[in-house]
Parts: structure tokens; sequence; C-alpha cells
């Protein structure tokens, strides 16, 4: 899995914050966001923010490119409706090309491991058949979710808190939530006074999942490795 922050607004936490302070002041966004500075990004937007003015975030968009994952992951992805997706076409890209996810609950086991490449292989053959008779349209109709694929996403910054929020969660399905960390951690570097506090719900107090909780709440600021969200996968993947 590959995730690149292709782009995003220049200055997003000044920006945000000039949003905030003209709801309140006579003077326009303009004037205002030339004079605010970090500290007065940070305290403009925590105040909004905490009072749930969310709003004021939607000024900021981020553009990601997410390479190598399954369209197990896309189907789950595009349920975030607030966003705009642009994603590889199986129509006329040739999936000729073995090329497939692997949960780590199924790569660790050797047998299970075993099932499924020889499933594979074998749903790869019958594509390429069925490729040199039919459109390419009409042999996909046999791939797997497991398929590579590649997305572009653009979300707002609000939008990305509550994809965060929900994501980053134990509870989310693996390979989802190794997406969203690795988009986290772009998003802190680029905007680090919006995405301050950003993450799990456990990040800012009591599991919102309710009896479904994990019983593991990350501690504020936690950010897991790859390794350790696949030994998590490996473990149970709900």
């Amino acid at each position: 899995m590959k995730v690149v922050l292709l782009n995003y607004t220049k200055d997003p936490d000044q920006i945000c914050a000039a949003a905030a302070q003209s709801c309140y002041s006579e003077k326009g966004a303009s004037e205002l966001f030339r004079t605010t500075t970090d500290e007065r990004a940070k305290k403009m937007i925590k105040k909004v923010v905490g009072m749930g003015h969310l709003s004021v975030t939607e000024h900021a968009y981020f553009t990601f490119s997410v390479e190598g994952v399954s369209r197990s992951l896309t189907h789950q992805l595009v349920r975030h409706r607030i966003a705009s997706y642009s994603q590889q076409s199986q129509r006329y890209v040739s999936m000729d090309k073995a090329m497939y996810v692997i949960p780590p609950a199924i790569a660790g086991d050797p047998e299970a491991r075993m099932l499924y490449t020889k499933s594979m292989d074998e749903v790869w053959k019958v594509y390429r058949k069925l490729a040199k008779k039919v459109e390419k349209e009409d042999a996909r109709y046999v791939l797997p979710n497991a398929c590579h694929t590649n997305i572009t996403v653009t979300m707002n910054a609000r939008e990305l808190w509550h994809f965060f929020s929900l994501r980053c969660c134990r509870r989310a399905q693996w390979e989802i939530r190794m997406m969203a960390w690795k988009m986290l951690v772009e998003a802190k570097k680029a905007a680090p006074i919006l995405f301050e506090n950003a993450g799990p719900g456990c990040y800012r107090g009591p599991c919102p999942e309710g009896e479904y909780a994990c019983g593991e709440p990350y501690e504020k600021g936690e950010v897991p490795t790859d390794d350790e969200l696949i030994v998590e996968s490996s473990k149970a993947d709900d």
C-alpha cells in the first residue's frame, strides 16, 4: 500500500482560522488571514471546533493518491460521501498481471494462503482467456475484491476528521484502517493545528462504539506502525 498527499489548500490552518474569525469580526477573511499567526490559528480553531462549529474546517481540502489497495477497501471508502474519487478503470486498464492483496490472517496461515493463492491463480487464468474473447469490461466480472486498484481521493478537513474517527478505530477493517492511519500522518504534517486531535474517537474521550468497544483504547497521539496493524488484523478481522 502506498499513500501520498498530492496537494492541499495552501496554509490550511490559517485559512480555516481566518474563516472562523470572520464570523465574529467586522473585518473580512482577506485581512484576517494576513494577520493570523500559528498561535492565533490554534486558539481560534480550538475555540470554534470545541463549540461544534465545524463548517469552518471545510475550507481546507486535501488530495491523496492511494495505490496498491484492494477493491474491497475502495468499496468501503466510497461510502464516505463528502469526497471526490477517481479510480483506476478495469474497463480500460488490462488486469492481465495477477496483482492482489493477501489479508494478514490468510498470509500467516500456510494452508489458508495456499487455498487463497490457488484460487487467485485460477481466477486470473479465466480472466486472461475471457479477455481474448470479449471486452475487458465484461472479462472483469470474474475478478475478485482482492484485485489491486489505485484511487485518488479528495476530502475537506471536516470530512477527514469524521473519516479518521471511524477508520482509525481498532474495529475498522484492517486494510482501510492502515490507509486511514497513513493519511492521518500526512494530514498532520500539512495542517498540524487542524488535525492536532484527529484520530480514533478514543483519542478524545470514551469510546463512541459503546457495547462494541474493543477495550483497548489508543493513547492520545499514539500512532500504530504497519506491523502493529498487521498483527492486530491477523488476530481478529471484524
